[in-house]
C-alpha cells in the first residue's frame, strides 16, 4: 500500500481519452488530475505539486513538443509522451524536448501503468551516496550534489540524461551494453529498447560539447556498447 498517493498529471484535448487515462490511473492507485490544453496544464503546474505528466503530442493551442520544452525551462518534472502508433519521429521529437518517456496509442491498461511506474521508480529511487566527483578534462560530475559542470558552466541534463553519465562514469574505462544502461536507468521493462537510449545519449552528448564521429566523452563500440573515457 502507498505511503501517499503520486500525483499525475494528463494533458490532452480529447476527453474521452483524458476519462479512460483518468480512469486507467486511479485504478492503479494514482490521483490524477487533467488539462484539456498546454495553458490548462501550467496552471496546475503552477499550483500543485506533481509527480509526473502525461502530455499528449497533438493538442490545438500549444503541441506537446513545446509544453515539453517549456516545462523544462522551470522543471525535471518527469515527462511521458503520449503518441500517435509507428510513429518514430512523434517519439524521437518529444524526447529531444524533454521526454523521459513514451507510449503510443492504442495502448492497453498494463501498458499505461507499467511505464508510468517505471519513470516514477526511477525518478524517486534513484539514490546517490556523497561520493569523490568524477572528473574528465572539463568535464565534472558530481555524485553527491548530482550536478554536471563543464569548465565553470552548469549543464541542464534532465533526470534521465543525470542518471546516464552518472553510470557511464561509475563505470569509467569499461565497456556497459545497451541493455545494461536500459536496466539501471529506465528498469528491467526496457529490455530490447535501443532507440530511446540512442536518442538521450545523443541529447547528452550535444548538452556536454561531445562529437559523435569525435567524442572526448562518451564513446560508441559499435556492436558492443558505449564507455566513458577513464581518466589518466
Amino acid at each position: 500500500m502507498k505511503s501517499k498517493k503520486e500525483r499525475i498529471l494528463v494533458v490532452d484535448d480529447d476527453v474521452r481519452v483524458l476519462r479512460m487515462m483518468r480512469r486507467i490511473l486511479e485504478l492503479e492507485g494514482f490521483q490524477v488530475l487533467t488539462a484539456g490544453s498546454g495553458e490548462a496544464a501550467f496552471d496546475i503546474l503552477a499550483e500543485v505539486n506533481l509527480d509526473l505528466v502525461l502530455l499528449d503530442v497533438m493538442m490545438p493551442d500549444i503541441d506537446g513538443y513545446t509544453v515539453c520544452q517549456r516545462i523544462r525551462e522551470f522543471s525535471l518534472i518527469p515527462i511521458i509522451m503520449v503518441t500517435a502508433k509507428g510513429k518514430d519521429e512523434e517519439k524521437v521529437t518529444g524526447l529531444d524536448a524533454g521526454a523521459d518517456d513514451y507510449v503510443t496509442k492504442p495502448f492497453a491498461a498494463k501498458e499505461l501503468n507499467a511505464r508510468v511506474r517505471a519513470v516514477l521508480r526511477r525518478s524517486q529511487s534513484w539514490g546517490e551516496k556523497a561520493e569523490p566527483v568524477f572528473r574528465l578534462e572539463n568535464l565534472v560530475v558530481d555524485f553527491a550534489l548530482r550536478k554536471v559542470t563543464l569548465g565553470r558552466q552548469e549543464i541542464d541534463l534532465t533526470a534521465t540524461e543525470y542518471k546516464i553519465i552518472s553510470y557511464l562514469a561509475r563505470n569509467a574505462g569499461r565497456v556497459v551494453t545497451p541493455d545494461s544502461i536500459l536496466y539501471h536507468v529506465w528498469g528491467e521493462e526496457y529490455e530490447g529498447e535501443s532507440h530511446l537510449l540512442q536518442v538521450n545519449v545523443a541529447r547528452l552528448r550535444r548538452k556536454i560539447g561531445d562529437s559523435a564521429k569525435n567524442p572526448k566523452y562518451v564513446r560508441t563500440r559499435p556492436g558492443i556498447g558505449y564507455i566513458m573515457t577513464k581518466p589518466v
